[in-house]
C-alpha cells in the first residue's frame, strides 16, 4: 500500500482526460511516444508532458531506446491495483474507450504487418541475417549448454523460424515442437526437419501470446531471438511460464542493449536489445527463478556488432500465483 502523499499524487496525475486515457492504454501494453501522438491526435510535446506527469507519480514507466522513448504501466503490483481500480469505474462501452482501443489495435496491426512482411521476404535467408553477431556455431553451443543434457519429455521452441533449433536440440527431448506465426518460416522448417529425418520434431502455426498447450505441460521452453520483435515481451514470457512444469527450464536468447537504429526500419525490430536486469525482473514476476546469464560478444572489429545474451531460469511451484499478483 502507498502512503497518503503517494495516493494523492497518483490521483492528481490521473485526474485529467488525456492522462486517464494514456494510463488505460499502458496497462494493456507498451507504446512509444510517436504511437501515442498518433493514437491520441495530440502534439508530441503535449503527450510528452502528460507522460512526464504520470511517470513522476509512479503510475507508468518510461525508458529510452536509441532515439525512441517507450512507455508502459508500472510493474508495481500495488500501483497496478490502484490504477485498475480507478479505471474499472469507466464503462467498457464508453465511446472514447472504444475509439482508443480501435486505434491501438490498428497500430499493433501495422507493426505486426511490417514484421510479417519482413519475415515473408526473408524466410529463406533467416539464418544468414543472423550474421550480425558472433558465429552461429558458438551461439548454438551456448544454447545447448543452457538447455542441459536432458532428455526431457517436451521441449517448445517459440518463434522457431527455420527450425534450426529443433534440429540442434533434437536429442535433448522426446518430443520437440516449434511454434511460429509465419507460414513461410514454417515451410522452411518442415523442409529442414524432413530432410534431417527428425520424427520427434514438429512445427505448428500459433500465437506466442496464446500457446496451444496446457498449463504445466512443457519441461523446457526456448525463446530464441524473438522478444525484440514483440510489442509485449513481458506477456510472452508470462505465457512461456504458464506452460512450464514446476522445475521446468526457460531459456531466452536475444540481444544485449545496442544502438543499431537501422534494425528497426530494415528488420522490424521493436526493441534494441534487453538489459540483463530487465529480463530478470520479468522472470521473477512470473515465477521463474534466475538460473544464469551469459553474454557472447561479437568478434572484435566486426561492423554493426551485436552481443548475444542468454538467460536461463526454472519455474517455481508458485509461478502462476506470483504472475497473477504482478498483473
Amino acid at each position: 500500500m502507498g502512503s497518503f502523499d503517494d495516493t494523492v499524487a497518483r490521483l492528481k496525475a490521473a485526474a485529467e482526460p488525456t492522462r486517464l486515457r494514456i494510463l488505460r492504454l499502458l496497462l494493456n501494453g507498451e507504446f512509444n511516444v510517436k504511437d501515442l501522438t498518433q493514437l491520441l491526435g495530440q502534439s508530441q510535446p503535449r503527450v510528452s508532458r502528460h507522460i512526464k506527469l504520470l511517470a513522476e507519480a509512479g503510475l507508468i514507466e518510461r525508458y529510452q531506446e536509441g532515439s525512441w522513448v517507450f512507455v508502459r504501466g508500472s510493474a508495481d503490483p500495488a500501483v497496478r491495483k490502484f490504477a485498475g481500480s480507478a479505471l474499472s469505474m469507466i464503462a467498457g462501452s464508453d465511446p472514447q474507450i472504444l475509439r482508443d482501443r480501435e486505434r491501438a489495435d490498428q497500430i499493433r496491426s501495422r507493426r505486426a504487418a511490417l514484421a510479417q512482411a519482413y519475415f515473408d521476404e526473408n524466410a529463406a535467408e533467416w539464418d544468414r541475417i543472423r550474421s550480425l553477431h558472433i558465429a552461429e556455431h558458438d551461439v548454438e553451443e551456448a544454447i545447448l549448454a543452457a538447455l542441459g543434457t536432458g532428455p526431457r519429455d517436451l521441449l517448445l521452441d517459440l518463434g522457431t523460424g527455420t527450425g534450426r533449433i529443433l534440429e540442434l536440440a533434437s536429442g535433448r527431448a522426446r518430443q520437440l515442437v516449434g511454434i511460429d506465426s509465419n507460414r513461410e518460416m514454417l515451410k522452411c522448417a518442415r523442409v529442414r526437419l524432413d530432410e534431417a529425418g527428425l520424427t520427434n520434431c514438429s512445427v505448428r502455426l500459433a500465437d506466442i501470446y496464446n500457446l496451444p498447450f496446457a498449463e504445466k505441460s512443457a519441461d523446457t521452453v526456448l525463446v530464441h531471438q524473438v522478444l525484440h520483435f514483440l510489442d509485449n515481451p513481458r506477456a510472452a514470457l508470462a505465457e512461456a511460464a504458464r506452460v512450464l512444469k514446476p522445475g521446468g527450464r526457460l531459456v531466452i536468447v536475444d540481444f544485449a542493449p545496442h544502438n543499431l537504429e537501422f534494425l528497426r526500419e530494415e528488420q522490424a525490430h521493436v526493441r534494441l536489445g534487453f538489459a540483463s536486469a530487465e529480463i530478470a525482473c520479468w522472470l521473477g514476476e512470473c515465477g521463474i527463478g534466475s538460473g544464469g546469464y551469459r553474454e557472447l560478444p561479437a568478434e572484435a572489429g566486426k561492423e554493426n556488432a551485436l552481443t548475444v545474451a542468454i538467460w536461463t531460469g526454472e519455474r517455481s511451484k508458485t509461478a502462476a500465483k506470483q504472475w497473477r499478483a504482478a498483473s
